[in-house]
């Protein structure tokens, strides 16, 4: 299911009766769209070709990937390619080395994408061991490929800058206080981040 458009609603209408600081946002921004993502394989590897660069430039390299590998290519078929081949493809020998890493636990059935553990700490843990996959990227993984409703990815600036202007706070708050001050959003957290970049980015504001 995942938090599609009516879970959000449901969620940040539910969260305004808490947090009156969002009902006032809402009023002024509306609801945020759906983030939704297929969970598997392939979306844990497009976060790793999209890390620091464009979405046109991260387009371009999963094109080319794929032309060299066949649609819906298995973590196998990128292993048997040498390293010039991935880089022509695009891919600095640092996200090679990255790519091969996720390649590598799905091949030899470490990592099971289709069966993360329930608790998300746990589930954090395990993403975190693919080489170049930091908590935040797990954390994103988990909110829009799976809809986990209470993950809350408290390192994003976007998201402390979100929470800054709803609670009307004086400067952005750190990835800790960021944490705390979302403790009483749970266990609704995922919808709450996602309005944060809603809010952050409304040209209206």
């Amino acid at each position: 299911m995942g938090l599609t458009a009516e879970k959000l609603r449901d969620d940040l209408d539910a969260l305004a009766l808490r947090e009156p600081a969002l009902g006032r946002a809402l009023a002024r921004v509306g609801y945020p769209e759906a983030r939704l993502r297929d969970p598997g394989f392939a979306t844990m590897l497009r976060t790793i070709v999209g890390q620091q660069v464009s979405v046109a430039s991260a387009a371009s390299v999963w094109r080319k990937l794929e032309a060299e590998l066949g649609e819906n290519f298995a973590p196998d078929a990128l292993l048997s390619r040498d390293f010039e081949t991935l880089r022509a493809c695009g891919l600095s020998r640092q996200k090679q080395g990255y790519a091969r890493s996720l390649c590598e636990l799905v091949a030899a059935g470490e990592l099971d994408l289709a069966a993360l553990p329930s608790d998300d700490e746990a589930a954090i843990a395990l993403l975190t061991r693919i080489k170049g996959i930091g908590r935040w990227s797990a954390e994103i993984y988990l909110l829009f490929a799976e809809g986990r409703p209470d993950i809350w990815p408290a390192g994003d600036l976007a998201v402390q800058e979100g929470v800054k202007r709803l609670l009307d706070l004086e400067e952005r708050p750190g990835e800790n206080v960021t944490r705390r001050l979302a403790e009483p959003w749970s266990p609704q957290r995922g919808s709450m981040a996602i309005f944060t970049w809603h809010f952050y980015a409304n040209p209206a504001l």
